[in-house]
């Protein structure tokens, strides 16, 4: 069962891995062994649950633990009645102090939203077990995490061991490959687009961007956890060669007039196909475009010169995507 812990203590050190912790010390907080990272809103902490990564506590708004605590114990009465002050305890994050969780909770009004989030935080409390739960008014959450958080949840998760290359690209038709993009919204447009359209992975250069920064994993919507990924272990352009070798043909997103079209029929009807986007601004290098199949390019009007990286991958990856796959999307 969830253990409700009150909170208005900006200093306990409990919650230093919401509050003041950098995406760079999170990553390294267990080091040598993986991390911690922040699932932000409760949709995108289930779909890390589903993927199997493990909580380790989490942060969320006392009017919606509130609701969902209701929830899990079948009342409909706005405010908890006795019956639920059972089996639950409680305390006041960074001291001593002990209550229950009705005196905790039930001060809260839960929002009357037709209590479809409070459901999905019911059955996240369900899985997450005995792990601490932090809950505060939306004021003091601001000044714990330093903003509005839109949906009122956090929660925080350990990291695993990210496969080997050749273990992502096993049985996969179709990957995208990230050449040191760094920005986090760039990241998890990404990831969503190829979740969204078919990809089957994602390989990164180790200068990308961390696919777990909280920003990424927000963008994205929680597709990180659905779509395998890792890093390669090799630099530009020897990834290039380490694919071709895995059976892969290679398409270079490109600025060059040495290119085919996006929807040239030949990229579809490619077996396996990997599509590599470059950096923000300069994009692949030479060397990365010079070593692959396919330079690719997507036409473009009104004399606009470039997408976005994001925006482009959405385009490439649907019409690069195998064509047998359509009629299922």
């Amino acid at each position: 069962m969830p253990r409700i812990i009150e909170t208005d203590n900006l200093d306990a050190e409990e919650l230093r891995i919401y509050a003041c912790t950098s995406e760079v010390q999170l990553l390294r907080y267990f080091e040598p062994s993986p991390g911690l990272f922040i699932a932000e809103s409760a949709r995108v902490a289930e779909r890390a649950l589903d993927a199997g990564y493990e909580p380790v506590s989490l942060l969320a708004e006392k009017n919606l633990i509130g609701e969902a605590v209701e929830k899990m114990r079948g009342q409909e009465n706005p405010r908890f009645s006795a019956s639920i002050r059972d089996g639950f305890t409680s305390e006041t994050a960074g001291t001593k102090q002990t209550r229950s969780d009705f005196d905790v909770i039930a001060e809260a009004e839960p929002e009357q939203n037709g209590g479809e989030i409070a459901s999905l935080v019911s059955r996240i409390l369900e899985r997450c077990g005995d792990i601490p739960v932090y809950v505060a008014d939306a004021a003091v959450l601001v000044r714990i995490t330093g903003y509005h958080l839109t949906q009122g949840f956090l929660c925080a998760m350990r990291r695993r061991k990210l496969p080997d290359v050749e273990v992502v690209c096993a049985g996969a038709t179709r990957i995208a490959v990230l050449e040191d993009v760094v920005n986090p919204t760039n990241v998890g447009a990404i990831f969503r687009s190829a979740a969204a359209l078919g990809f089957d992975a994602v390989l990164l250069t180790r200068a990308c961007c961390d696919p777990l920064y909280r920003r990424a994993i927000r963008v994205s919507m929680g597709t990180v956890f659905q779509i395998p990924w890792t890093y390669l272990a090799a630099p530009a352009p020897e990834y290039v060669q380490d694919l071709k070798r895995m059976g892969f043909a290679t398409a270079a997103m490109a600025l060059r007039e040495d290119t085919v079209s996006v929807d040239d029929p030949r990229l579809a009807a490619e077996e396996r196909l990997t599509v590599i986007l470059g950096t923000e601004g300069d994009g692949l290098r030479a060397e990365t475009m010079e070593t692959c199949d396919y330079t690719v390019k997507i036409p473009m009007e009104h004399g606009v010169d470039s997408l976005n990286v994001a925006a482009a991958s959405a385009v490439a990856f649907w019409e690069m995507r195998k064509r047998g796959r359509a009629a299922e999307m």
